[in-house]
């Protein structure tokens, strides 16, 4: 797919995708939408991919839902083709990390959109909020499912039913991010933290730790032992359990062996 309202770029195994509508503030639009759907999937499939940094150009990451055309904005949709999800394949549903490099402000959609990833670095002079409930409609792209798992039960209430904006600081106490830092050292403060993971973790280790780390909510302690348990049989014994141990031992950057696209399991019952 040739891309229009994002730019995709591969290095050194960490894939950059950048919203790119800088004259709308990378306002989310429909294009946008399926463009990132077609580079999530890209991504997923491609041994070279070990991790995906998601950014915006300019002084936004995302402002939101395009408000161009008014009051029309928000109108009734079909109700056979309209998602709420912003992209049929999330981020918390790929195998690969996906860290946002929250460059600027990320409002309504635009912070929902950050919160499907796994990791969040924020800019300390952007401005933050899920603001849908002031626009007459209610926070979308699962951020009620998203937001309570970050930073808990009461603040995702303080979050979502207020609207209200924040500065990034604030963002960053009330649990949205990881990090926060000056808006010109986002991206390479992201791009920092996939490097390191794409050079010393083991690809389906992380694949299936990620996979796990965001099913264990819904688990028993009994559940997660059971599927700890086989995933671990699936991993140990195989060549990446073996160089991760030699590479740690001769002091040496590990060559990890095993590929997604041979080695994914099948996910276990529970």
């Amino acid at each position: 797919m040739p891309y229009q309202d994002i730019r995709f770029a591969l290095e050194e195994g960490v894939a950059t995708i950048t919203l790119h509508r800088p004259d709308a503030l990378n306002a989310f639009s429909g294009a946008m939408g399926r463009e990132l759907e077609d580079a999530y999937v890209r991504c997923d499939a491609d041994d070279d991919v070990r991790v995906i940094v998601l950014t915006g150009t300019g002084r936004a990451f995302c402002a939101g839902a395009d408000m161009s055309v008014g009051e029309e904005t928000f109108a009734q949709q079909d109700a056979e083709g309209f998602s709420a999800a912003a992209v049929d394949t999330p981020a918390f549903a790929l195998r690969k990390p996906v860290i946002a490099a929250v460059n600027g402000h990320a409002i309504g959609l635009g912070l929902t959109l950050a919160l499907q990833c796994d990791l969040r670095v924020i800019a300390r002079e952007g401005k933050y909020g899920v603001v849908q409930v002031r626009r007459g409609v209610m926070p979308d792209a699962y951020a009620n499912w998203t937001l309570q798992r970050i930073v808990g039960m009461e603040r995702a209430a303080e979050i979502l039913l207020t609207g209200r904006r924040m500065s990034g600081d604030e963002a960053h106490a009330m649990g949205i991010a990881s990090r926060c830092v000056p808006a010109e050292e986002v991206l390479p403060t992201a791009l920092e933290i996939a490097r390191d993971i794409a050079t010393h973790t083991a690809p389906v280790s992380v694949a299936v730790t990620k996979k796990l780390l965001w099913q264990s909510p819904m688990l028993s302690p009994e559940q997660t032992e059971r599927l700890e348990t086989a995933l671990h049989h699936h991993l140990m014994g195989k060549p990446d359990a073996i160089e991760g141990v030699m590479a740690y031992l001769e002091r040496r950057e590990p060559q990890w062996k095993l590929r997604l696209s041979d080695d994914w399991p099948e996910w276990p019952d529970v």
